[in-house]
């Protein structure tokens, strides 16, 4: 690795952060009846230039900055552009919500931009102190959208519940970091590493640091047992941010876990992994079981989320090289279903107002055809059914937990998705034979439109053009496990 006299490792985040600042001054001094349409617009335009940044500047090998507590490798750049990707369309989706449901200010978009410089920064995380400040940049805008409908009741809770537990978590995080310093006197990554690989018994204390810090990243993944903000969160925000919350922060959490798993405390997985196992048996079960009962379908995606979870983590558990490619692919692939899901979800409306009951969508394929059929290559890419991308995501990390030996874990993971299909085929059904006693509007803005169909269409074409995806994964599951 290369320790770098020059920032350029950092670039797309010292960007980011510069252009938050200028944008938050720009929306503050410019006219208020533009200031939010140029600030959004303008931060489009700078997780685009981000992107281009992150995938030809700072794509190039293995470096480090800041004195070693921020790395770029394959892994990092992989997991950015999902991070980046997932905000841009975030904030795409949300422009026409927003106006419509008269809340639209130039804050929010300077605070999911923000919020992407701390999930970057966790993505490059190379030391437990670099972790944290990532971590708790991303927390604390998060924190401040979830209750943006401030006359909403529903969105005041949704922001206090998250801030209430987010702040435990953070506490339980600190703790366990606080107690493998003690334990070992570093918080670098390769510093751990380095110990941990002398081999030896691990001391019982040090194990229970261990404990608190995947506490404290479990709740960042809405993993059981640290899942009881997410229904109430998803369901309270507003749908743009719980659409945001489903994949950008929990791609970033899922980056940090998997570096912080294998990379420092790789040697130690006889230890950690009968923990993971616990957490993604639970999670699928959960998951599976939960949202069948369900009526609301913002609370529906948020077991939904926690069971894809579950499944993810089978990748970790394994704690190999296909076992991490298997939960990259998986996060790639979740990422376009849940934004597509959650654009069908943002185009449900009836006389203008937005509805979210899962019997709303009845008759739905005879008033609007077109979104009824995307909905549906949603459903059963969430669901597995093959030959759909979300069947794909789940064979691989279900292949990496069989040949890590892990045969229950597997079993689980496929009866947990043959129960979760259930509700899955229920929205289907309620589409396609279900009387509507009165049909939805047909969806208006283009963003969603848009969205909508290019997710759907790279749902139902995974099968035919695996290889790039695939390739890229394997490219930054070996660049991880290398360092």
């Amino acid at each position: 690795m290369a320790d770098l006299p020059i920032m350029m490792p950092a670039v797309p985040e010292m960007f980011l952060a510069v252009a938050g600042m200028v944008l938050l001054l720009l929306g503050a001094f410019a006219p208020a009846d533009g200031a939010e349409r140029t600030v959004t617009k303008l931060t489009l335009v700078a997780m685009a230039v981000a992107l281009g940044l992150v995938v030809f500047v700072v794509s190039g090998g293995t470096a480090t900055a800041f004195g070693g507590m921020f790395i770029t490798d394959g892994f990092a750049v992989f997991m950015k552009v999902l991070v980046l990707l997932g905000s841009l369309m975030a904030v795409l989706m949300s422009r026409e919500y927003l106006a419509h449901e008269g809340i639209g200010r130039f804050e929010y978009p300077v605070l999911i931009l923000f919020a992407t410089v701390g999930m970057m920064v966790m993505v490059s995380a190379n030391n437990l102190m670099s972790l944290y400040l990532g971590l708790e940049l991303q927390s604390l805008c998060l924190y401040v959208i979830a209750a943006f409908h401030r006359d909403s009741l529903r969105s005041s809770e949704a922001g206090l519940k998250y801030f209430v537990l987010g702040a435990l978590s953070s506490g339980m995080l600190l703790y366990g970091i606080s107690i493998v310093y003690g334990y070992t006197g570093s918080i670098g990554f390769a510093g751990l590493a380095e110990q941990f690989a002398i081999g030896g018994q691990a001391e019982i204390g040090l194990i229970i640091g261990l404990v608190f810090v995947i506490a404290g990243l479990a709740f960042k993944v809405s993993a059981v047992p640290f899942h009881m903000w997410t229904p109430d969160v998803y369901e309270g925000a507003p749908t743009p941010v719980t659409a945001f919350f489903s994949v950008a922060p929990k791609i970033a959490a899922f980056a940090l876990i998997l570096r912080v798993m294998l990379d420092p405390f790789g040697p130690l997985i006889e230890e950690w992994r009968q923990i993971i196992v616990a957490i993604a048996v639970a999670s699928m079960a959960l998951g599976a079981y939960a949202a069948i009962a369900q009526t609301n379908i913002k609370r529906l995606m948020a077991y939904s989320s926690i069971g894809h979870v579950g499944y993810a983590l089978m990748g970790v558990a394994a704690g190999t090289q296909d076992g991490v490619r298997g939960v990259l692919i998986y996060l790639a692939i979740y990422l376009v279903m849940n934004i597509g899901t959650f654009a069908c979800i943002l185009s449900m409306r009836r006389h203008g107002d937005m509805v979210e009951g899962i019997d709303d969508l009845a008759g739905l394929s005879a008033s609007n055809p077109r979104m009824a059929l995307v909905l549906t290559a949603f459903m059963f890419s969430l669901a597995g059914i093959p030959w759909f991308a979300g069947f794909f995501g789940k064979l691989y990390v279900f292949m990496a937990a069989i040949d890590a030996g892990l045969y229950t874990l597997a079993i689980l993971g496929v009866l947990a998705s043959v129960v979760a299909a259930y509700y899955y085929l229920r929205i289907v059904k309620i589409m396609y034979f279900d009387a509507a006693a009165e049909p939805l509007d047909r969806p208006t803005g283009r963003s969603l439109g848009l969205v909508m169909v290019v997710a759907a269409l790279l749902v139902a074409t995974f099968i035919f053009y695996p290889g790039p995806l695939v390739n890229r994964a394997g490219e930054a599951a070996a660049s991880l496990l290398a360092g």
